[in-house]
């Protein structure tokens, strides 16, 4: 063994002991342990979570416990991932739109149609085996340092860590809500005004695609602000609260004002009166949800210094949101829109 790999053996036992802390908030009172800390922690499949359970890397209040045990509010949760045990995406020469980068942390530009992490029907061409080729040494790292994910046809950014510590505190950022994701969106409809949306999301019981509105699911809470007025749309920016799967696409076909473009949720398309032969076309063939995850901010989890980052919309989008502004929208001030407070 040469003294990189020494090297890199020493770094991975040294990530094995860091230890990942939970505090169980009010959401997670009356919870299954495993299902809470699957919620909370994504990057980690619900099976490595209730095996990590059963052999003791993870406990709760300092003691071993069971995949079922109910939580109470003000508990504390000791996650101790065994990376060795988790079967790693493979490395793939991936081209990736990284818009910051440092010792700590990466940040990444997704594009449409690209998968964050591998799973059923997709387990090569993701972002995460792209990051993998990029840097090899976030191997070491559940899902190649990941702290979140998009849809896969959901455009933006999406923050990954180097190290650690980057990681554990980011995580601990993403729990605790001072990690800022704000998108934008062309939703159906002409909205009058902005609001909050919150209620409880749950998997859909007639169909395992899809999530829904339900009492015994998770809290979950969504800003949303009008941006501009369009032809049979608005142009929206939204911030999360909270980032249940597909909790924006729900929230927004929840008040009757789905996402453009949406095929799993948007329902028929509503082509708007009097519109012109090409944008009837442009809007018959938006094939993807018109969603954008378009700024970031959070404090830097090392310097501890303030950063935010935008994505330009995407091109799609854009001609999109211009066409049903009868061109009186550039990109210029499609691009400038503040969210208003």
């Amino acid at each position: 063994m040469n003294s990189k790999d020494h090297e890199r053996q020493f770094l991975l036992m040294e990530k094995q002991a860091e230890k990942i802390r939970l505090t169980v908030d009010e959401t997670g009172k009356n919870q299954r342990v495993d299902k809470y800390i699957s919620t909370l922690l994504t990057q980690f499949s619900r099976s490595s979570i209730k095996t990590w359970i059963e052999s003791g890397d993870i406990l709760l209040d300092n003691n071993r416990t069971k995949p079922r045990t109910l939580l109470s509010p003000g508990q504390v949760i000791d996650v101790l991932p065994r990376f060795e045990d988790r079967e790693e995406a493979k490395a793939e020469k991936i081209d990736l739109n990284i818009i910051h980068e440092d010792d700590d942390i990466i940040v990444i530009d997704k594009p449409s149609g690209m998968v964050v992490h591998p799973g059923h029907g997709n387990y090569s061409g993701t972002l995460q085996n792209g990051l993998l080729f990029y840097n090899e040494d976030l191997n070491i790292l559940p899902r190649a340092g990941l702290v979140h994910r998009l849809d896969k046809d959901t455009t933006g950014l999406i923050l990954a860590a180097k190290t650690t510590d980057a990681y554990n505190q980011l995580v601990k950022d993403m729990q605790a809500r001072s990690i800022q994701r704000e998108y934008r969106a062309i939703c159906k409809g002409e909205m009058v005004a902005g609001g909050m949306i919150e209620v409880n999301l749950a998997r859909d019981p007639h169909n395992r695609l899809k999530f829904s509105v339900s009492e015994k699911g998770r809290e979950s809470r969504t800003h949303y602000r009008v941006l501009h007025r369009l032809r049979g749309h608005t142009f929206v920016a939204v911030r999360l609260d909270t980032g249940r799967t597909h909790q924006i696409r729900v929230h927004m076909t929840h008040i009757k004002y789905p996402i453009l473009g949406d095929q799993l949720y948007g329902g028929r398309l509503a082509i708007p009166k009097k519109l012109d032969e090409e944008t009837r076309e442009m809007l018959i063939h938006f094939k993807r949800q018109a969603l954008h995850a378009f700024r970031l901010s959070f404090m830097h989890p090392v310097s501890h210094e303030m950063m935010s980052f935008a994505s330009p919309i995407p091109h799609d989008m854009e001609a999109m949101i211009i066409a049903l502004s009868g061109q009186r929208l550039d990109s210029k001030t499609i691009n400038e829109f503040n969210y208003p407070e």
